[in-house]
């Protein structure tokens, strides 16, 4: 994949996609359209469409992000070492786009004990399908 300009970013997302995707920025808690959605399906990165999270991950973390114990395949994200704000983090990338998408805690409640805390701006859900037979 042909990583966009920053120019091209611009142009293809929104404002507030824009500035959480490309700049490391992050949506205000509880505002997201997906901290409290529980429908089954995937995550993919709202910058360039790769799978990131399946909602059988997802869990509610009470912090007003979606939050997943893990990633849908260990190569569909990069973790960065983040100290920015005075902190010691881990920050989450898209491994496709390199767009941020959140950061990685070790609170998690499951045995992974990871906690994927997304932007909702960063992620696109993809309903699974229901058949009937």
């Amino acid at each position: 994949m042909d990583t966009p300009s920053d120019e091209e970013w611009k142009e293809q997302l929104d404002p507030e996609a824009y500035q959480v995707l490309r700049k490391q920025g992050t949506e205000p808690a509880f505002t997201g359209k997906y901290w409290n959605e529980w429908t089954d399906g995937e995550y993919l990165c709202a910058g360039c469409g790769a799978k990131l999270f399946d909602s059988v991950t997802k869990f509610d973390a009470g912090c007003g992000w979606p939050s997943f114990d893990a990633a849908a395949s260990p190569d569909a994200i990069r973790l960065i070492e983040d100290r920015s704000h005075g902190m010691a983090r881990t920050e989450v990338r898209c491994a496709q786009c390199d767009g941020h998408l959140g950061h990685l805690f070790n609170d998690g409640p499951t045995d992974s004990g990871d906690r994927y805390c997304m932007n909702s701006v960063s992620i696109h859900l993809v309903p699974k399908e229901k058949t009937t037979q």
